[in-house]
């Protein structure tokens, strides 16, 4: 059986990013099947510090080992799945660095594997999503998907309780329904689903 993982990206407090990483859950529930499961997993839970060990990433698991527990934790996390949906904020007009540290902590583990991009933010995290797309496609030699969604905040109230309350406002909600965001999920999913069951070549 092919394991998915869904990525919640944020490891700030408070965080609407549990808020969201379910909304995209429960359009993805009833996508699964029988060879192909998704499994949540966050970040903040493998409480990953600035890179701290004393190998370079890409050494790992050829030449030298990870020397910290916390480490090895999520790279076994990682190595665990075929494929990858990352479900990110975007801070200050970029990628967040929790994000980016846990995607660097890691080489081997990534190459050859499909990822899907869902970004959030007052504009949809756009940058975010390019910047993390550039470095999992270029760097971690990853097949990312075409359809990249935007989730942008509804403007007003919505903004503030998302980042101030760590909570997801109806309007929002409402506006990702209207403007097909969850058709586009849809079609993320459809496109990670198919490169995971495409003949793998000789």
């Amino acid at each position: 059986m092919a394991k998915v993982a869904l990525i919640k990206g944020s490891t700030r407090t408070p965080s609407v990013g549990p808020d969201i990483t379910d909304w995209v859950h429960n359009i993805l529930k009833s996508q699964t099947t029988d060879t192909l499961q998704i499994e949540l997993l966050d970040i903040a839970d493998f409480n990953l510090p600035v890179y701290d060990e004393p190998v370079v990433p890409a050494m790992v698991p050829a030449l030298k080992q990870f020397t910290k527990e916390h480490s090895k934790k999520w790279s076994a996390a990682i190595a665990s799945f075929q494929g990858y949906i990352f479900v990110i904020p975007e801070y200050n007009l970029g990628l967040a660095g929790g994000t980016k540290n846990a995607i660097d902590y890691l080489y081997s583990e990534w190459p050859g594997k499909p990822v899907a991009i869902i970004s959030y933010g007052a504009q949809g995290g756009k940058n975010a999503s390019q910047q993390l797309s550039e470095s999992l496609r270029v760097v971690m030699k990853m097949e990312v998907m075409a359809t990249r969604v935007l989730l942008p905040f509804a403007p007003g109230s919505d903004v503030y309780s998302a980042i101030n309350e760590g909570a997801l406002g109806e309007e929002s909600r409402k506006a990702w329904e209207d403007d097909g965001k969850k058709e586009q999920v849809l079609q993320a999913w459809k496109e990670l689903k198919d490169t995971l069951e495409k003949p793998k070549e000789e």
